[in-house]
Formats: structure tokens, sequence, C-alpha cells
């Protein structure tokens, strides 16, 4: 274990950035002590022969031009003794300080402020990015470069291929983002393979309308420079192993992310039956894991989204990281969406996540391991963009409590435009403030008495559900991974939403309303709540009648 001593020199008091460091190292597994503030180099020196250290970090915040003659001595002092020629020097100060502290060539690190705490964090772990040093080139190496200050992931589609490379270009030379997810128009996702089908006449809706594989690896150039983000796409609604091909081929797709029950007759992004639709979608998981590609399943809030009240979303993210490990997925990235519905509280959000995590992470082993991804839910972001950027940062912090190994931003401007560069460049620098102040200490709202008592009842309704799912299998080996189980707990109505009334492949009968911050099935003619086991005994009933 390395020890660090931290201290300021002459007569500054400003021990903030020090104290921080020292933080940040103490959570790294250094060994740390402070040493005192106005430190002349002889109290500096002795400090240094009674502690031993391996590391020195000193930290000067004043008028710049009196730290020449405060250098000078110690630059003198380390060049006639090889005991502290020996140490690790850093220094911490402000721009003009920082020129100073450049001059004397002691510091093996100089920090002026303006880096982001990754960067600070990643010297910790003993990375140090260069211009010429590529980062690493798959998310799982990335994620542990950086955490727990976790990587940032922000969306990206603009209307044609030109503006979306330039777009890449400049997010990559701000180095604020690691992963730039890549949205194809509606007609790419539904119809790359088959282009005579596409509607001209929607080109570009939705998203960049690429048309080839060279389209693509426009992008993937594109975003060779700066901080070399990651790149990965949506993974189409037809024939999507062929395009989970391409996107392996041209852009290193830096994670598959598939629904199990969606883009199908359910939600009309696709024409694909219900059945079919889970059967090719679990095929897309499997492809995946042979090739140890991480995947997302993003059905939790598919159901949320469509108003399904908060237990189903639950049960989904469980369905989904189930089926995922089932289809040999190794690296499982859950996507937990914040603010959906819109109106739910932060208090019962956090519990309904904090279910979902244990659940899903319940199944981790030796072979199966998961990533949290937490983001904004994108209908809660109001129109008026200073407000948006207030519910940008309120999301973000509230998400900090899951400590997410990916941070999704959502652009702040999305309620009134499709972000473009400098509002993806600003989005992320608004949650980069949020994780700053979060790596601070903040309070610990898991352990409220009102999350941990919805957290358990969201997982003992949810358990309910499951057992509901494996009772209609019907003979299937494994009811949760059966698409016919699956496909039958839809139409029964084990797993519904408001949303789905008048789709034939659901009940579509759910109700559901908000009370107290959560959202439950409701009884709007009798004014109550339904709780699970109720709403389930009726639809099991009808089930035994039926079969």
């Amino acid at each position: 274990m390395k020890k660090v001593i931290g201290g300021t020199l002459g007569n500054c008091v400003h021990v903030a950035g020090t104290m921080n460091y020292l933080n940040l190292a103490e959570k790294e597994n250094y060994k740390t002590e402070f040493i005192g503030i106005g430190l002349s180099i002889k109290e500096l020196i002795k400090n240094i022969y009674e502690k031993k250290p391996d590391i020195v970090a000193l930290s000067y915040r004043l008028t710049p031009e009196p730290l020449n003659e405060i250098l000078k001595e110690l630059a003198e002092e380390i060049e006639s003794d090889s005991y502290l020629k020996e140490l690790e020097w850093l220094f911490g100060g402000t721009h003009p300080t920082a020129e100073v502290a450049a001059k004397y060539n002691i510091f093996d690190k100089i920090f002026d402020g303006r880096e982001d705490i990754d960067e600070v964090i990643a010297y910790l772990k003993g990375i140090e990015y260069t211009d010429d040093q590529n980062y690493p080139k798959d998310i799982i190496s990335r994620i542990k470069s950086k955490y727990p200050y976790p990587v940032l992931r922000h969306h990206l589609g603009l209307t044609s291929i030109e503006k979306t490379v330039e777009a890449i270009e400049k997010i990559a030379d701000s180095k604020v983002l690691d992963i730039i997810s890549v949205a194809p128009d509606q007609n790419a996702q539904e119809f790359f393979f088959d282009q005579e089908n596409m509607d001209t006449k929607l080109d570009g809706a939705g998203g960049v309308p690429l048309r080839s594989e060279a389209d693509f690896k426009k992008l993937y150039n594109a975003a060779q420079r700066g901080n070399y983000p990651l790149l990965r796409s949506y993974s189409g609604t037809r024939n999507i192993i062929q395009f989970a091909q391409v996107l392996k081929d041209n852009i290193d797709n830096a994670w598959c992310a598939v629904p199990l029950f969606w883009y199908s007759e359910l939600d009309k992004r696709s024409l694909r039956p219900l059945k079919q639709a889970i059967e090719e979608n679990q095929q897309v998981m499997a492809w995946h894991g042979e090739r140890s590609i991480p995947v997302e399943v993003n059905d939790p809030h598919h159901w949320s989204l469509r108003d399904a009240h908060d237990t189903i979303g639950v049960v989904a993210a469980y369905l989904a990281a189930y089926n995922a490990k089932k289809m040999g997925v190794k690296d499982y990235i859950a996507q937990y969406m914040f603010n959906v519905p819109a109106f739910i509280s932060p208090e019962m959000d956090l519990a309904k996540m904090l279910a979902k995590i244990q659940l899903v992470e319940s199944l981790v082993d030796d072979n199966f391991r998961v990533y949290r991804q937490a983001r904004a839910g994108l209908a809660s972001f109001p129109a008026n963009l200073n407000q948006a950027k207030g519910q940008l940062a309120a999301s973000a912090y509230l998400a900090m409590q899951i400590k997410p190994h990916i941070y999704h931003v959502v652009g702040f401007c999305e309620a009134d435009h499709a972000a473009e560069a400098d509002d993806v460049i600003e989005s992320c620098m608004i949650v980069r403030g949020i994780i700053k102040n979060e790596f601070l200490g903040s309070i610990d709202m898991t352990q409220q008495k009102g999350v941990i008592e919805r957290k358990e009842q969201l997982i003992e309704e949810a358990k309910l559900v499951i057992e509901a799912i494996k009772s209609i299998g019907e003979g299937a080996e494994d009811p949760l991974s059966d698409p016919d189980t699956l496909a039958r707990a839809v139409k029964l109505g084990i797993l519904d939403a408001p949303q789905l009334k008048g789709n034939k492949a659901a009940k579509g009968e759910l109700k559901t309303k908000m009370v107290s911050g959560s959202l439950y099935p409701y009884d709007e003619e009798n004014g109550r709540i339904i709780y699970e086991k109720e709403r389930l005994e009726e639809i099991m009933a009808e089930y035994r009648v039926n079969k």
C-alpha cells in the first residue's frame, strides 16, 4: 500500500483540493495523511523524513509570482538529496500556478483544476492517457479503468451521415463521453437489408440514415480521436442477427441492446408475431454471448413506458437478465431508467430500482457478471431548456445512489430538439459536475425506511408474478425462457400494460394509477389499489377455467 502525504505551500490555506485528492486516494487503497497548511519547505522536508511517504502531493492556489521562490528552494532541496529524488511529486493548483510549477521540472504530475475527477482516478489507478495512446477499446475494460467513476454514454443520430460524422469528431475531441450510442433512423432499423421497401419520405426519422456498411465505418473512423469513444448501436427490428454482424464488423459494437418481448406486434416497431420476436431476440442474445460481447436487454423500461405498474417493471428486469444468462451472455448490462413514469416520486423510484437490482444480481455467478447502467426517463424532461438542465442534474444525482458503472446521459434538449454535438457536450458536463460532487460524499437514501419497505414489497410481489409465469409453463422445461410461456403470460395479462389495450397479442385490460408516488394496478370503479396477490388470483382462476 503506497503512502501519500499532502499539504499546502507558503501561506496558502486553500485545502479543499488537497483533501479531495487524499480522499480519492484513500478510496483507491492508498494510505493517506494530511500534513498541514502553509508549509515552509523546511517544514515539508521534516515531515517527509518523519513519515516516509511514497508520494508527496502539494498545493498552492494564491497569486503565482511568490510560488517561484518557494519552488526554487524545493528544487534545490530535491536536487541535493537522493532520497527526495526517488519520491513521486504531485502539484495541484490554479492554471496560472500550475504553469509556474511546470517550469521547475519537479513534479511527476500537475493538476491545474481543469481535469475531471475521472482523470484523477485514472492517475491513481496508474493509468495516464496521452494524445497518442489508445484508450480501452472494449466497454468492460473502460469500466474497470474508471470505476467507481461511471463511464458516460449519450445517444446521437442526426439527419445526415455528414452531420453525424462532424458531431462525433467534435464530441471525441471534447473527451467528455466514453460511448456514443448511434441511432439509425427507423428505415435503417427495419429495412437495412431490403431497402426497396423503405419509404424515402421518412429518411432521417428518428436517427441517422445509414444505408451501407461503409456508412457505419465512417462513424467509427470519426471516433478515432480525442478519447477514442466507443460506439454502439440499436439492434434493429428485423434481420437482427445480420444487423448484429454489420455492427460488429464496422463499429466494433460496444454492446448489444435488444429487447425480449418488444420490437414486435406489441409495439408495432416490427410486424413480428410476439412468440417469433421472443425467439429471435433470444437468438441475438446467444449470438453475442458466443462472441463474448456484452448484452443489454431493455425490457423493464419498455413496460414502464407503457404505464405498466412498478411490479411488472421489476419482473421484466429479472426476466431480461434471466434470459440473457440462459442464452450464454457472460457480461450483462442492466439498464435502470429513472423517472418512468415521469411523476413517480424519487423515493419510490429508488425503491423500484433497488428491487430490480436485488433480483437481477441474484443471478450473478462466475459466468454471469452484471454492470449497472442508469439514466433519466425522456418523458420527464420539460421543454423549457433551463428547467430541463435542472431535471438532468436531479435525476443524475438520484441515480448515483445505485453506484452505476455506466451513466447514460440524456440530452437536456431532447423535449425541444434532437441533441447535437454542443448539446451532448453540455449535458455531459452537467452530469460530470453532479458526479464530482457525489465523490465528496452524499446522503445514503437507500437506507430510508420508506425506500426499504417499498423495495421489499416490490420484491415480494415480483416473486408472485414469476411463480405465476412458471405455473403456466404447460410442460416447458424452463418456463421463464420458453417463448410459448412468455407469450402466454402476455396474452393472459400476467404481464400487461394499459397502453396495450386493443393489442391482439396482449390482454390489454390493466389499469394503473399513481398513488403516493408509486404506480399500482387500480380498481377505478371502487377507487382502490389492487395488490398483486388479488390480481394474479383472478387471472389464474380464469386461466384454469379456460384451460
